[in-house]
This record gives C-alpha cells, structure tokens and sequence, in this order.
C-alpha cells in the first residue's frame, strides 16, 4: 500500500520507494528509508498534504510524493 493511503492515527513501516531523481533523495533524506517507522498525525483541511511522524520529525507531504512511498501497515 502507499503511504498516501495511511489514515491520520494509523502508522507502517516503508518497504520500498518508487521515485526516482531528486524526489528519491529528498524522500532519502527526511528519513524514509526501509524498515523506517510512519505515523500519519492528521491532514489538512482541503485533505492534501498530510503530515507524517518520521524519526521523531513531523513532515508535511503531498500526495503525490506520498504515493511513491509503499509501506506495510501495522497496528
């Protein structure tokens, strides 16, 4: 599943990361590695972007970039 489709309060765990190019470094970057932890805290009003508990930093993606994100939900 991706990342996108997590609900605010469900949390999983990355598995694979499609983007290529700089997207895939920044993505690298904040902390979405494999076996890295995400918890989706709430979205925004209009529902796009949404913001994600990684290693300990809450960051706002959009969906698209969410959407190159594949995690296993957990709890």
């Amino acid at each position: 599943m991706q990342l996108s489709s997590l609900a605010p309060g469900e949390q999983g765990r990355v598995t694979f990361i499609s983007a290529e190019g700089d997207m895939r470094r920044r993505l690298i970057d904040i902390g979405l590695i494999e076996n890295t932890e995400v918890s989706c805290l709430g979205r925004s009003p209009l529902g796009d972007p949404s913001a994600y508990l990684i290693r300990g930093a809450v960051i706002a993606l959009r969906d698209s970039d969410a959407d190159t994100v594949f995690i296993e939900r957990e709890g």
